[in-house]
C-alpha cells in the first residue's frame, strides 16, 4: 500500500471513531433527556389538578358548599397524583420512544 491509502484509512478509522464517540455521547443522554421529559409531565399533571383543586375551593367559598367540595376536591388531587404515579412508566416509555425517534 502507498502512503496515500494509508493515509486514506486512517482517515476513515479516525471519522467512524468520532461517530461512534458522538453515538455514544447521545445514548447517554437519551435516559436523561427521558427523565427530564417525564417529570415536566407529572409537573404539568400535578399543577393543573392543583389548578383544578383551587378553582373548586373557590366554587365551594362562593356557594357556602366548602366541605363537600374540599372533600371532592382532596380526592380528585388524590386520583391526579396517583394517576401521575401509576402513568410514570408509561410517560418515560413515551419520551424515550419520542428521544429515539420512534414515535
Amino acid at each position: 500500500m502507498n502512503e496515500k491509502h494509508i493515509q486514506q484509512v486512517l482517515e476513515i478509522e479516525k471519522q467512524a471513531q468520532e461517530i461512534q464517540d458522538s453515538a455514544r455521547r447521545e445514548a447517554q443522554e437519551i435516559p436523561v433527556k427521558a427523565e427530564q421529559e417525564a417529570q415536566a409531565l407529572i409537573a404539568k399533571a400535578k399543577a393543573d389538578a392543583h389548578e383544578e383543586v383551587r378553582k373548586m375551593i373557590a366554587s365551594a367559598q362562593s356557594n357556602d358548599a366548602s366541605d363537600q367540595v374540599v372533600e371532592n376536591a382532596a380526592s380528585r388531587n388524590s386520583e391526579f397524583e396517583a394517576l401521575a404515579r401509576k402513568n410514570f412508566d408509561k410517560a418515560v416509555a413515551f419520551v424515550l420512544e419520542r428521544v429515539i425517534g420512534r414515535a
